[in-house]
């Protein structure tokens, strides 16, 4: 997967079946989808792939509770079954995670029980585990930082979790495979019309500013939170689909709460979901479910949501966490489908939605990354019927993601699949690429050269926010490392000193965002 190839590919031929705008989650699904059903597939994304939305989850593959107590049986149905799929699909970032639900009223155990065995049952052959009640002694034994006084007992579930940002870049990966292109750092800047109905894009390389037209028989805009944005460029006129919400997480240290067991608080004191997850050997406190009226590319977390979490997780637990010991807070921004006098972003379904506008423009909005795959299939099938294509079956419900591997290894390149052999290899012809970027991480350099060479990684934020997760887990450590990893682009990359320096300079404003004053 190299950019510079994929951009030569599409300068040789600019005509395709499928444009799609968006190289977040539902857009790399779609690329997939089209390109594996046989369809001359380009995929642009303008900034970095999962740079919004699908780098920044609770990293949960997972039905929704909450959606199962709000009785959206549908969806929950739908997410199990494609949780399943994915963890089938892409067992090296999909993994099966134990969950204890702590119960402190007696009716709380058998409510929420019964509510936990009916997720199960939904799942079908999906299943992930048994769904189990606990005695107070069992839950203890589970989470030991727990508050002990009032517990009553547990209920011990399983769900999923993953690593966003690296399935999406699988995904990237996936798509090219099938026969996409796909490009990051490539914005469409104008859409081609001809009778008023859309044909194509004016897409701008957003380092050399050379512009590309490129014309389809469908496009498919699927840019998440900014999809409404997009409208104005193709419908002239100021539309508004989406109802953002912002939904912050703060990572701690493992010291903080003890066990390999999530905890899930099925109602907070203002009716939210509160979770405590373990992932790559941190601790993930969230999350929020705030209405914003602003997107932005990096989002800022609100001081009251800050409190919030800190507040709630020592209300559950035995230790005290104080602002000085957040490692990291990253935010995200959820594309939830706008719904008519209602002003609460935490009961809007996440439901997604598929519309052909005006222009002939398809706008999928909506969704969560749990069901990408099932999102892009409808919005294919949609675009398809729309363009006049022949139809072609989807192929993705058993469709290996690249790294896609029979057997999973162990240690911090385990996360990598079948391509953890080839780093390995790195790390044999050029020793030197075995040391750390970090004294208290286990990443090197030989990571970073394989993310040059072969993931499309062409910033430092790109390599310490979403090839690693460094910045999403220690922001100062991600300061600390960033002067090797733009080292190893100069010597990879032929950069300059300039661009160098530059690029720390501008990093490092990045993480500083990331840290709690």
């Amino acid at each position: 997967m190299d950019r510079l190839t994929q951009i030569e590919k599409l300068k040789f031929d600019t005509h395709f079946d499928c444009i799609i705008i968006g190289g977040g989650a539902t857009g790399l699904g779609c690329a997939i989808d089209a390109a594996s059903r046989g369809y001359k597939t380009l995929l642009l994304e303008k900034y970095d792939f999962a740079k919004g939305t699908s780098s920044r989850a609770t990293k949960l593959v997972h039905g929704g509770v909450r959606y199962l107590a709000q009785g959206n049986i549908r969806l929950v149905r739908e997410a199990l079954f494609e949780r399943g799929r994915l963890l089938r699909n892409a067992p090296h970032v999909c993994q099966k995670l134990p969950f204890v639900m702590p119960a402190y009223h007696w009716y709380d155990k058998w409510y929420y029980g019964m509510g936990l065995w009916v997720y199960e049952f939904l799942s079908s052959k999906l299943s992930l585990g048994k769904t189990d009640f606990l005695s107070k002694t069992e839950t203890l034994a589970l989470l030991p930082s727990i508050k002990a006084k009032g517990l009553s007992g547990g209920i011990k579930y399983f769900d999923g979790q993953f690593d966003d940002s690296r399935l999406a870049i699988n995904l990237a990966q996936t798509a090219v495979e099938q026969g996409a292109i796909v490009i990051n750092y490539f914005g469409v800047t104008d859409f081609i019309k001809q009778d008023n109905q859309i044909i194509g894009v004016v897409a701008t390389d957003i380092f050399t500013n050379e512009s590309i037209r490129c014309t389809a028989k469908t496009v498919i805009n699927a840019t998440g939170v900014f999809a409404d944005s997009l409208l104005v460029l193709a419908e002239k006129e100021h539309v508004k689909t989406i109802a953002p919400s912002q939904g912050i997480h703060l990572v701690v240290d493992q010291h903080f709460f003890e066990g390999k067991t999530a905890l899930m608080m099925p109602k907070t004191e203002d009716g939210r979901v509160f979770f405590v997850i373990p992932w790559h050997n941190k601790w993930i406190l969230g999350t929020t479910d705030t209405p914003v009226s602003e997107v932005h590319v990096e989002p800022r977390p609100l001081e009251e949501e800050i409190v919030f979490i800190l507040h709630h997780f020592n209300m559950y637990t035995a230790k005290k966490l104080e602002r000085s010991d957040v490692k990291s807070v990253f935010v995200g921004l959820r594309p939830l489908v706008k719904v008519e006098n209602e002003s609460s972003t935490a009961v809007m379904p996440r439901d997604h939605a598929v519309k052909v506008l005006e222009s002939g423009l398809i706008h999928i909005i909506g969704g969560k990354w749990t069901t990408y795959r099932s999102m892009a299939q409808h919005a294919i099938d949609v675009a398809i019927e729309h363009a006049g294509l022949n139809f072609v079956k989807c192929k993705t419900k058993r469709l290996p993601i690249h790294g896609c591997t029979p057997v999973v290894s162990d240690g911090h390149l385990a996360v990598y699949g079948s391509d953890k052999v080839a780093i390995e290899q790195l790390m044999q012809r050029q020793p030197e690429l075995s040391l750390k970027i970090h004294p208290d991480y286990p990443y090197t350099k030989a990571e970073v050269v394989w993310f040059i060479q072969n993931e499309m990684a062409q910033t430092l934020e790109d390599v310490l926010a979403r090839r690693i997760r460094l910045l999403f887990l220690d922001a100062q450590a991600a300061i600390e490392a960033a002067e090797i990893v733009a080292e190893l682009f100069v010597i990879e990359m032929k950069k300059s000193q300039f661009w160098k320096e530059t690029q720390l300079t501008e990093f490092k404003k990045l993480a500083l965002q990331y840290l709690i004053n």
